[in-house]
């Protein structure tokens, strides 16, 4: 039985993925659950995350987000028996490869699929859910008549954070980064109620020619966005393209000046910079800033029940329709490798699934 790896020798060397031989897994003990596996996201590996908490090893298992069969289930374990069908995302500390054929997971780390969802559906949209929930429910306290900002709202995570923001009665702002993305947010259409762009306004910053803060403004009377959630900041003037990045992104400045009074900022910069000016500006909106890691329900047992909550939810607002992800044409095993060496270098724009 293999499992794909990911593998790096030496600090600064690039990494590589390959297969590696696994033995057979023993039958599941007390709470584990022992899976068959039909399909597996594949997303970037955090190594630096994995380095700060001393998860970092010469080789890590690839592929986390996973929906499959139950065949066995330990002798502790009261949420699943054999045949169940199941979605969940491994633990950061798993020595589980989820490119395998069979694997061990926790029962808490899993839920059941709903029968009316493909296996590829579940794999490719249970961490984005996760996501999405995180930023809006958990840090920014997402409600009704709120007006939500998604920066790169045409990428796979961007799409669910809309989609939710949408449902829960938010007005939405999002940015493309290109013509075709611009296309697809404006045609993106809730399948229950009433058949209005789930986006109100789509702000086309691939030029670099637009003011996103002007934008937001205007389209808020002046008031502002309640909420900002962020897929990448610039810190100083001084970045641009020739720091390797293809997209626009935009200045910490112009989140701030677009924050409305009481606002939230949703970053996913984990070494944001604030300087004194831009903290008192914040202090006189009264707004805050919040970090949204996804793993942080991974690295703390305290909040089990509310991360499988979220997963159940999410599932249940994929099977009704709620949310539709963006998934690009499954991918068979032999070309997982390739597929991760892509997704690792952030070569794709829709989120890979590979079919087992």
């Amino acid at each position: 039985m293999k499992g794909l790896y990911c593998q790096q020798n030496s600090a600064g060397e690039e990494i590589t993925f390959a297969f590696q031989e696994r033995e057979n897994l023993p039958p599941p003990t007390e709470y584990l659950v022992k899976i068959q596996v039909k399909a597996c996201s594949l997303t970037c590996i955090d190594r630096k995350l994995l380095s700060v908490i001393n998860l970092e090893s010469e080789s890590l298992p690839v592929g986390r987000e996973i929906a499959g069969v139950v065949l066995e289930v330990g002798s502790k374990v009261s949420f699943f028996q054999p045949d169940d069908e199941v979605v969940g995302i491994l633990p950061l500390d798993s020595k589980e490869s989820g490119l395998c054929e069979v694997l061990l997971i926790h029962e808490q780390y899993v839920v059941h699929k709903p029968g009316n969802i493909s296996w590829i559906e579940a794999a490719g949209t249970i961490r984005d859910g996760l996501r999405a929930y995180t930023a809006f429910h958990y840090l920014a306290h997402l409600s009704p008549g709120k007006t939500v900002l998604v920066l790169d709202g045409a990428s796979p995570s961007g799409t669910i954070a809309i989609q939710l923001a949408h449902y829960r009665g938010s007005k939405v702002i999002s940015t493309a980064y290109s013509v075709e993305d611009k296309q697809y947010l404006e045609r993106l259409l809730p399948t229950v109620g009433i058949r209005q762009p789930l986006v109100a306004r789509v702000i086309d910053v691939s030029s670099g020619k637009v003011d996103l803060a002007e934008s937001c403004l205007e389209e808020t009377g002046g008031l502002g966005v309640d909420i900002v959630l962020d897929a990448g900041v610039r810190l100083y003037n001084s970045e641009d393209v020739s720091l390797g990045r293809t997209q626009p992104l935009p200045h910490k400045h112009d989140i701030l000046m677009l924050l409305a009074v009481g606002g939230h900022w949703v970053t996913t910069v984990a070494d944001l910079q604030l300087n004194p000016p831009d903290s008192h500006c914040l202090f006189l909106k009264g707004a805050t800033v919040c970090f949204l890691n996804e793993e942080v329900w991974n690295l703390s047992s305290v909040h089990q029940g509310k991360y499988l909550h979220i997963l159940k939810d999410v599932m249940e607002k994929l099977s009704a329709g709620i949310f539709r992800p963006l998934l690009d044409e499954p991918v068979p095993l032999y070309e997982a490798k390739i597929s991760m060496e892509m997704v690792q270098k952030n070569e794709v724009r829709m989120r890979r699934v590979v079919q087992l």
